[in-house]
């Protein structure tokens, strides 16, 4: 099990180990809520690296990662557990055919339906048991999507670390686990919810961070093609788009040019290839015609 690291640097260092690049204050976050066992709650565009973090922090402390994916009507039993109702028609259809036979009894059928062989655990379950490795990093991704009732929830459960199903009791973890909450901002999330966490807003990253991103996660990519790839992303944030494109588009672009064994980058690789930028048709016509060309022709004279 990897130990908790000492110093901002050490947080760094292990990110990086993960080929996560970050700067000073993102890490200063995560090594204070490390240290003190407060949860952490990234907000910021999508594609800005805050999901991919919690992969980083597990990965590098040797922890299980345990992910719930946050939607639209989530509800609290459903992030917590739930019955297996296949199991226990099949145990009582067994019951009922050896009535009178030794079969348990009404009272002891029930107990034994709503014990712990017929539950399934979701993943705020799963993050409050003992782990191998130690306590695990619970990811709760897209808090923006949920609604009121489900935050009310999620801040008892952080605030105790501990779920209480109705046929068992309380379930308590035995040690906090590492919690990451990510937000992309959809709808503001109360003040209750944040106040319990270690906040970060997560930015699009500068040239040199990205390069350094870019070359941590496409490193087979030339220091020219990278640099333009990079250069090419930055001026295209500064146009009026719907979504601009995050990081995370910026290494699936490189790697498609690789693909295509693109040596540098000209209006039609990037009008054949920009469906991997821009996610949208309305973005994607704005860079239509003579848009890829002027942007290139920017970044030629800039450089």
């Amino acid at each position: 099990m990897g130990g908790i690291p000492n110093s901002i640097d050490e947080v760094q260092a292990l990110l990086a180990r993960q080929s996560y690049v970050c700067g000073r204050p993102l890490a200063t976050v995560a090594f204070l809520g490390l240290r003190l066992g407060r949860p952490l709650f990234l907000e910021g565009e999508a594609g800005t690296g805050k999901t991919e973090i919690a992969r980083a922090l597990a990965a590098g402390l040797g922890r299980r990662l345990i992910r719930l994916q946050c939607y639209e009507g989530l509800d609290a039993a459903s992030a917590v557990y739930e019955w297996n109702f296949a199991a226990q028609m099949i145990a009582i259809r067994a019951a009922e055919a050896g009535a009178g036979q030794g079969a348990p009894g009404r009272d002891a059928l029930r107990s034994e339906l709503f014990s712990e062989e017929y539950l399934v655990a979701r993943p705020l379950l799963e993050a409050m048991r003992p782990q191998p490795g130690g306590p695990p990093v619970l990811l709760i991704d897209e808090i923006d999507r949920t609604d009121a009732p489900f935050e009310a929830f999620l801040l008892e459960a952080l605030s105790d670390f501990a779920v209480t199903i109705p046929e068992l009791g309380r379930i308590e973890a035995p040690a906090p686990p590492i919690v990451v909450l990510t937000s992309n901002r959809t709808r503001e999330v109360h003040d209750a919810l944040k106040r319990r966490c270690l906040y970060h807003w997560v930015d699009y990253p500068d040239f040199d961070r990205e390069l350094a991103i870019l070359t941590a996660r496409a490193p087979e990519a030339s220091a020219a093609l990278s640099r333009e790839v990079v250069a090419f992303v930055q001026r295209l944030r500064g146009e009026d788009l719907f979504k601009k494109p995050g990081v995370a588009e910026t290494i699936d672009w490189a790697k498609c040019l690789l693909a295509l064994d693109v040596i540098e980058l000209s209006p039609q690789v990037i009008a054949d290839t920009i469906g991997a930028l821009l996610k949208y048709q309305d973005d994607i016509q704005r860079l239509e015609g003579s848009g890829a060309k002027r942007l290139l022709d920017e970044l030629k004279a800039g450089a």
